[in-house]
């Protein structure tokens, strides 16, 4: 169970984790809007009630320039936080026109272990600032032109064209997280109609390619769906554990920029 702080919001972001090589994004239509909160259920090996996390946007601005602030919360419940508990903070800020972030932060308390951190992204000298508030330390790192953070990159993702993805084809993620940069893959495994607590959703599923060994099963032990409309919502993600498995499922939702279309039996 020591990983489930970690995962408990990982999970909900994995989707976030990427930096595609999809060119058609329309930063003039979003496919997400001030005021969108969705709720996410965490469950342990199909059956434990594991936690829950939030994620939320906000429209701001920064040097005269329009941007969004995501919120990210996440925290363990019922059993898993009586041995285990879990209360994690992300945030990411990031300007409208561009989808880079300049701005990110993490404090995470995950059974007694603690981080609190802040980066602050320079894109004119492809350089981050990690500002650690535990150790009260500041450190420069190299970064990419086309870097995201972990919550960021999920509302990049989002905004892709994803339309002509071809099954099997698979996109390359990049991501600064931990101090440094992290190049992942994440493979288009086709389409799916999902049963959900909303009813019938018609999905996109990917599978990224994760890291075997303590904490995942095998190297493709991660399945993702999200939505197949204009809004692109992560609706849920499975993962196969070294020991048991975990499981993230959309539980409620508010201010989405679209209709979320739900598929009626006739």
């Amino acid at each position: 169970m020591k990983k489930i702080g970690f995962l408990i919001f990982l999970l909900i972001a994995f989707l976030g984790n990427s930096q595609p090589n999809v060119k058609n994004a329309d930063y003039s239509n979003y496919a997400f809007k001030d005021g969108e909160w969705l709720k996410y259920r965490m469950s342990y090996s199909n059956f434990l009630n594991a936690g829950y996390s939030t994620i939320s946007v906000k429209e701001l601005s920064n040097n005269g320039k329009d941007a969004f602030h995501i919120k990210g919360h996440g925290k363990s419940t019922g059993l898993v936080s009586v041995f285990f508990k879990v209360r994690d903070d992300y945030q990411t800020f990031f300007y409208k026109k561009t989808m880079q972030p300049y701005r990110f932060i993490r404090k995470i308390n995950e059974g007694g272990y603690t981080k609190d951190k802040e980066i602050l992204f320079d894109h004119s000298k492809k350089e981050a600032i990690v500002k650690n508030n535990k150790h009260n330390t500041i450190e420069n790192y190299p970064i990419s032109s086309n870097i995201q953070d972990m919550l960021s990159a999920m509302y990049f993702l989002r905004n892709q064209d994803l339309s002509n993805l071809k099954i099997g084809q698979e996109i390359q993620l990049q991501m600064f997280f931990d101090q440094e940069i992290n190049d992942f893959k994440l493979r288009f495994i086709g389409t799916e109609i999902l049963k959900t607590s909303f009813g019938k959703i018609k999905t996109l599923k990917f599978r990224p390619l994760v890291q075997a060994g303590r904490v995942f099963k095998e190297q493709e032990s991660v399945t993702v769906w999200i939505t197949d409309d204009k809004n692109k919502v992560p609706i849920r993600i499975k993962a196969s554990l070294a020991v048991g498995s975990l499981r993230a499922d959309l539980d409620k939702f508010k201010g989405l920029a679209h209709p979320f279309n739900i598929i009626f039996d006739n």
